[in-house]
Order: structure tokens, then sequence, then C-alpha cells
């Protein structure tokens, strides 16, 4: 069962965290600390209009909804935009990782979370481990998928 985008609660909360063009995670992250029942979500996003492309992107989740805070800067149809999550954090638990990522290396950004050392590589993007690499392959799948349809 794949997940819906919340189209409200996404613009709501948006607003609400003066969401920034261009900043997914730090968007998810700033959307996940208003309540502890959301889980932030990093994976990535596949843009399903030609040039079809494929975004290491974050959001967060409830339930079986996605929210994501990034949405209205993207400017395009939610029917567009397929969501592949590599890996989901809880808040408390991603609080820690930020708040101590932040002493750690305070010259790094926090985000996006990769977890453990040693990470896995794909290509030219730097991931966090097999998870990541199954999103991405799913990915690709759909914009294969896609492309396929339009050649039809």
């Amino acid at each position: 069962m794949s997940k819906s985008l919340d189209i409200n609660l996404s613009t709501q909360i948006a607003e609400q965290i003066g969401s920034k063009a261009h900043k997914c995670f730090d968007n998810a992250y700033q959307a996940a600390l208003l309540d502890n029942n959301y889980l932030y979500v990093q994976g990535f996003l596949v843009v399903g209009i030609e040039p079809y492309s494929i975004m290491e992107y974050g959001w967060i989740e409830l339930d079986d909804e996605i929210i994501d805070p990034t949405f209205v800067s993207l400017s395009l149809d939610a029917q567009n935009l397929y969501y592949f999550p590599a890996q989901s954090l809880k808040v408390k638990h991603l609080k820690a990782i930020v708040d101590e990522s932040k002493e750690d290396y305070p010259e790094d950004d926090p985000l996006p979370i990769y977890g453990n050392a040693p990470y896995e590589y794909y290509g030219e993007i730097m991931l966090g481990g097999k998870e990541y690499l199954a999103a991405y392959q799913a990915a690709e799948v759909k914009c294969r998928e896609l492309s396929q349809l339009d050649s039809n």
C-alpha cells in the first residue's frame, strides 16, 4: 500500500515552519519537531514529468499520510510525485542524532542522516546503506515505467 500526500496539511505545515525551497531535509526536520507522532523520512522523490528525475529527499509521515513541507515550493501537481522511503526516524531519535552531530561536527550540516558508518556508495551519490540502494533502485524503476508510458 502506498501512502498518499496530504496536500492541505503539507501546505499548512509549510506555512507554519516558513518552509524554504531546496531545503527539504531542513523543512522535514522542522516539521517533525511540531509533533512527536510524526516520522522523519529520508529517501528519494521521483518527479513524474519529463525529464524524469530522482532527487534525494526528506519528508514526514503520519500513519498512512505523507506530509511534504517542501511540496509548495516544487510547483508541481501531487499526481506527478512519487516518494520512495529509505529510512525513517522517530522525533526523539532524530533530535538526539541532530544534537550530537551539531556538537561533534559544528561546521557540518547534520542533515541528511545516513546512519552508522561505513557508508555504501552508489554512483555519484553517497547513500546510507542497503535500504538507500533499494529505495534508489525502486525510484529508477518508476522513472523507466513513466518513460515507457510516454513512448507508447
